[in-house]
């Protein structure tokens, strides 16, 4: 988005920024917080919110900010904003419920906690950037209503990989194309991980080991791809999603799919591990045109009928406040939910599992996520990997059979658990009725 740079330096010419504040201050955050403060003109951010305060103190005094004011209520938030104060809170809804705020970039990586956020700041007419694909997952839809209901901008990010296929798709089909697989390149795919084998690579780039774990194990790029899907209309081919092995380029594998397949689902998300250019993104697309398709094979693209397009890298933090900029500027999300769900994510044992037992986190040790087409997932009453912490199992289920619900028992009183009801509900499959 070129055109956000220019107007972010207009908002800086007119002193006027966008106030943004954030809501979670580990690894990621602290490197969104000190790209705001450091490059980019027009916006603050205003207020950061952390269950540990010092981790919050942590990313405004890495990002230059040293004269920081804890709050612990919304007068004096909102004083502090009007006073050009950085303020810091346990008390994340402070954050949803003060005037001032233009934006909340949500980045806990939690599904009860940040449902409790987002829908707090959809009430109090926040716009949302998640840069939480498992939430986004599991009930991004009904969040969507609730924030279209509210008249606010819900939005996945810039720079994580979903928002720079989705950016790519929006190129590619802007110039004409029609594009029919959206892709995520990967360097591991390992379902058996968890943080005790991922405890080294974790603590050589100051991760937590269960988030590096997610990603490790299939879960991650699972949500990611189950969003970007549900973004673009596109299924999966397959149950975990096809997932090919491949150490060329990108370009080179236009050949392994089957055209008429892919247009048959209305497109497929998919990834493939070991493939250049690495850790990028890329779609294939089509054009039913023998003029442009003349173009683009002079263009170096090929002769088709699968034209390849690729970005060789996202950026992650780096690109968040961009999607800050579009969301209050432009009233644009980089990624939402077209309607109901065309894709989840499924709870799959990882290990053997007993009853009895209480389902542990995603990217730990008793479970890992694979993409299910949502048509799937109701017929077979599939558990949602969003959902599955804290269940309790009925039964004893065996490594890498995909869990059900009536498999286990749900936690008592969770919001998410509503709110994947009432998504349920709003988008069921319409019944046709039988003429007699």
């Amino acid at each position: 988005m070129i055109i956000v740079d220019r107007a972010l330096q207009a908002r800086a010419e007119a002193g006027n920024p966008v106030k943004v504040a954030m809501i979670g201050a580990g690894f990621m955050g602290r490197g969104i917080a000190n790209q705001i403060a450091n490059s980019v003109p027009g916006m603050e951010l205003v207020a950061i919110s952390n269950r540990n305060l010092e981790a919050a103190k942590r990313a405004n005094v890495e990002a230059g900010i040293e004269t920081i004011k804890e709050i612990s209520n919304v007068t004096d938030l909102e004083h502090a904003i009007q006073k050009g104060e950085y303020a810091v809170t346990e008390d994340a809804m402070l954050l949803c419920r003060a005037a001032g705020i233009d934006a909340i970039i949500e980045v806990t990586g939690a599904i009860e906690f940040g449902a409790h956020v987002v829908t707090e700041a959809i009430a109090h007419g926040k716009h949302i950037i998640m840069m939480n694909a498992e939430l986004d997952g599991t009930i991004g839809s009904i969040l969507k209503v609730y924030a279209d209901k509210a008249g606010v901008i819900l939005s996945a990010c810039d720079g994580d990989q979903p928002g720079v296929e989705m950016n790519l798709y929006r190129f590619v089909k802007s110039i004409g194309l029609t594009p029919l697989l959206c892709g995520n390149i990967k360097g591991l795919q390992d379902p058996y991980r968890n943080p005790t084998t991922q405890e080294a690579f974790a603590k050589r780039w100051g991760q937590k080991p269960h988030m590096v774990t997610s990603f490790a194990d299939g879960s991650k790029i699972s949500f990611e791809q189950a969003i970007v899907a549900n973004a673009t209309g596109m299924k999966v081919a397959q149950r975990g999603m096809l997932g090919y092995d491949f150490k060329g380029h990108v370009d080179e594998m236009t050949s392994m799919y089957d055209v008429e397949q892919l247009k048959q689902l209305g497109g497929i998300v998919d990834y493939v591990v070991g493939a250049k250019p690495g850790p990028g993104v890329f779609v294939f697309a089509t054009h039913d045109d023998p003029k442009q398709q003349h173009y683009l094979n002079l263009y170096k693209l090929g002769e088709g009928p699968l034209y390849s397009f690729y970005t060789p890298y996202h950026l992650c933090h780096f690109e968040v406040p961009l999607s800050v900029a579009r969301a209050v500027l432009f009233s644009d999300a980089v990624m939402s939910p077209l309607g109901g769900p065309l894709v989840d994510v499924v709870t799959t044992a990882k290990i053997n599992l007993k009853t009895g037992d209480i389902l542990d986190g995603i990217g730990y040790y008793m479970t890992y996520g694979q993409c299910e087409n949502s048509e799937v997932v109701r017929e077979e009453n599939l558990l949602p990997m969003g959902l599955a912490e804290g269940c309790r199992l009925k039964r004893d289920i065996p490594k890498d059979q995909v869990l059900t619900y009536d498999d286990v028992e749900l936690p008592q009183g969770r919001l998410c658990d509503k709110l994947r009801e009432e998504q349920n509900a709003i988008f069921a499959p319409s019944k046709t009725l039988a003429v007699a």
